[in-house]
């Protein structure tokens, strides 16, 4: 293993690599720590200090931007609105048929539609800058009420003031979004990935710290073990595959034989990724967020029952009513964008057009029906996974006090160990090009 890393810093090309996408990681992570203007940062920082916010509304997107939301630094907005527009621009291609034409059209194509992505991300960070800044003035950023400092975290906040942070913000958006881009062309893995992996695991420290200190070192120690059998079970299932067997008909062109070869269409267990947690989240983010701006208190000093309803059960993450709404949520969009992402009839249509079969399965509609019918299956238990992932930050918050952030589970532990591996994956591919001896052995 020591001398697979050794390989890895004696390859010139390789050490470069690693070494500019360690540098564009640096640059992203002070950024996050850069107050944006008219920001009272001591303020901020004491709200903070005292856990007041991490267990607010916010905490997902807290946890993408690496704890940058909350700091209201220049790189507040993190990398969710670059992933919001590359899922909504991804959802499209099924109701706008351009959008699936450039799809199908290549390396052009794709150009197009990444271009579409960029100029959603700016307006995106645009409406959740404003948005930011618009709770930020109201002070209820962190959630409390009664709390000077946590109410007062604008230095200014008269018009021009609010809108030179609205344009610092988005501006730290769009260069996020270089970042990621020239890690993707000059560095190591995907950029916009290995920015959210940084993030993510930057937060991992402060989250262990904070076990230990609130409970103790044998829970701590607790915590740790679960958390290694959850990486190597999440491990596992990532890598797990359903291999459908495919068989090419020999063909002849010209005096050259093509075909007569054997291979297979691997089906993974969790095809969708981290993307239906996301979704889950961010619809149960709602109902809190309209609650939010409902609270004007009757003339007996109450807030509306719907209101107050939200409030005790779709906002307290250790509740079982949220608890499980979050998984039934999350089993569904699992096997929605299963279904957006992977067609059947088109895979089985690709594969009669070029002589392909599955054996024991006629070519065309059959194999399409097999295909859905093996996917429906293997979906199911990919779906159930992932809401039991999601769930462990919940339910360490109902026991040991953690909070949503916590580290081995939910959103996070998916995005570290499916970043990690693929990372891991070019990098062994590199060094087998140059030393035909991988990392991994």
């Amino acid at each position: 293993m020591f001398s697979a890393i050794g390989r890895v810093f004696r390859t010139p090309d390789l050490r470069r690599k690693i070494a500019f996408t360690l540098g564009i990681i640096v640059l992203y992570r002070l950024g996050a720590h850069v107050p944006a203007p008219f920001v009272d940062f001591p303020n901020v920082q004491s709200c903070l200090a005292s856990n007041s916010g991490t267990d607010g509304l916010l905490s997902l997107v807290n946890l993408f931007s690496g704890g940058a939301l909350l700091q209201l630094s220049i790189f507040a907005l993190g990398v969710m609105p670059y992933i919001t527009a590359t899922i909504i621009v991804q959802l499209l291609r099924v109701v706008i048929p351009h959008f699936e034409t450039l799809y199908k059209e290549g390396q052009q194509g794709q150009s197009k539609l990444t271009q579409y992505t960029r100029y959603l991300t700016i307006a995106l960070a645009l409406l959740q800058s404003t948005t930011l800044v618009t709770v930020a003035r109201s002070g209820q950023l962190f959630g409390v009420t009664g709390v000077p400092e946590c109410e007062q975290v604008l230095t200014n906040d008269v018009w021009w003031a609010q809108l030179l942070m609205i344009i610092t913000m988005t501006a730290g958006t769009g260069l996020i979004m270089w970042f990621a881009e020239l890690v993707t062309e000059r560095g190591i893995g995907n950029g916009m990935s290995l920015l959210i992996f940084t993030s993510i695991a930057a937060a991992f420290p402060a989250s262990m710290w904070a076990i230990w200190q609130s409970n103790g070192f044998e829970v701590f120690l607790l915590v740790l073990a679960v958390g290694i059998v959850v990486v190597a079970l999440v491990v596992f299932v990532e890598q797990s595959q359903r291999r459908i067997p495919v068989q090419y008909a020999k063909r002849m062109v010209g005096r050259r034989t093509y075909g007569g070869t054997n291979t297979y269409i691997p089906i993974k267990v969790n095809m969708a990724g981290v993307v239906p947690v996301i979704f889950a989240s961010s619809l149960l983010y709602i109902p809190a967020l309209i609650s939010q701006f409902n609270q004007t208190p009757d003339a007996d000093g109450n807030v509306p029952g719907w209101v107050a309803w939200i409030q005790a059960y779709l906002t307290q993450g250790d509740h079982p009513l949220y608890m499980a709404l979050y998984f039934l949520l999350i089993v569904g969009f699992t096997y929605f964008y299963v279904a957006i992402t992977f067609n059947p009839v088109e895979v089985a249509d690709n594969m009669k057009k070029y002589g392909g079969f599955i054996p024991g399965i006629r070519a065309g509609r059959p194999t399409a029906e097999y295909l859905d019918y093996v996917l429906t299956r293997i979906t199911l238990p990919g779906s159930i996974y992932l809401g039991l992932i999601a769930l462990l930050p919940l339910i360490a918050l109902a026991t040991v006090g953690a909070n949503q952030n916590f580290p081995f589970g939910g959103a996070s532990i998916l995005i570290i160990v499916g970043v990690g591996l693929e990372t891991v994956k070019q990098i062994d591919a590199q060094l087998q090009q140059r030393h035909y001896e991988g990392l991994l052995r």
